[in-house]
């Protein structure tokens, strides 16, 4: 399962009648908390990389959600809608009243629906790599770009990735990811009513091609910013932490989004001409 860095502490939500379970870093005081929140058959684990490089500008949350890694399984698979209301639940639960949201794949999909839903509970959303729609179907296609991104991610990836795919059940994992390529990603960025970065990677295959990219991003209101990881996958937020906790600060900071130079991939925004 790794090892938590220091100053981060493990223990468990009841929410909705089951166990959570959850990472937390060190208070920080007078600022507002991170969510982070992991894509469909992994855990939280794979976004602790960019957790623990935000820690220093506020608590930092990593949970599992219910059916995956070390949280209770409920006793069918929760789809998109039904993962939003949990982490709502969650967000009660923790006595969490406002919060920063960042999404990995299906993730980003999970807490733009709260955003949607309790706007007024998320000051500002991250979407890393936001996975679902159009561009994912049908499934054959969004199972085939799956499989080539397995092959650009680190093999560390591997070594977490396969025991929680394996611990949340392949079948499971079929049908939640049918689920995620007929989700609208795209059109719910667009309708999006908080603050939202959305950061995408060069090299994931799962991401539309650059055209469509500009298409959405001109179409979207001033509140979104669009940035790219140069060299990034899908799994950004293991592969290429330094960096998008770099972009993430720049932007919660009102800062120009510039390239970190010393960390791998290069960030850049893209710069939209509006109508």
């Amino acid at each position: 399962m790794g090892t938590l860095a220091a100053g981060w502490t493990e223990r468990t939500v009841r929410v909705g009648g089951r166990q959570m379970f959850v990472r937390t870093s060190a208070d920080v005081p007078d600022a507002v908390p991170i969510v982070h929140v992991h894509g469909f058959a992994i855990s939280g684990t794979s976004l602790l990389p960019t957790a623990e490089r935000l820690t220093d500008r506020a608590t930092n949350i990593v949970p599992d959600l219910p059916g995956y890694g070390r949280s209770e399984h409920p006793e069918a698979t929760l789809g998109i809608t039904a993962l939003a209301e949990t982490l709502l639940e969650f967000l009660d639960a923790a006595s969490l009243e406002k919060v920063v949201l960042v999404g990995n794949s299906m993730g980003c999909p999970v807490i733009l629906d709260v955003a949607h839903v309790a706007p007024e509970r998320v000051q500002a959303v991250v979407l890393a790599s936001p996975a679902g729609g159009v561009w994912n179907q049908p499934l054959a296609r969004g199972l085939m770009q799956l499989a080539r991104d397995a092959t650009r991610e680190s093999p560390r990836m591997a070594r977490l990735a396969v025991p929680d795919y394996f611990r949340f059940g392949p079948l499971n994992a079929f049908h939640l990811f049918s689920e995620l390529t007929r989700f609208p990603s795209q059109e719910r960025i667009l309708r999006t009513p908080v603050p939202t970065l959305a950061v995408v990677g060069s090299r994931d295959p799962l991401m539309p091609p650059r055209w469509r990219v500009m298409e959405v991003a001109r179409l979207a209101p001033a509140h979104v910013t669009l940035a790219v990881i140069v060299g990034a996958a899908h799994a950004m937020n293991f592969s290429h932490p330094g960096e998008l906790a770099h972009v993430i600060g720049s932007w919660l900071d009102g800062r120009e989004i510039v390239d970190d130079p010393d960390e791998p991939g290069i960030s850049r925004v893209l710069q939209v001409a509006r109508d």
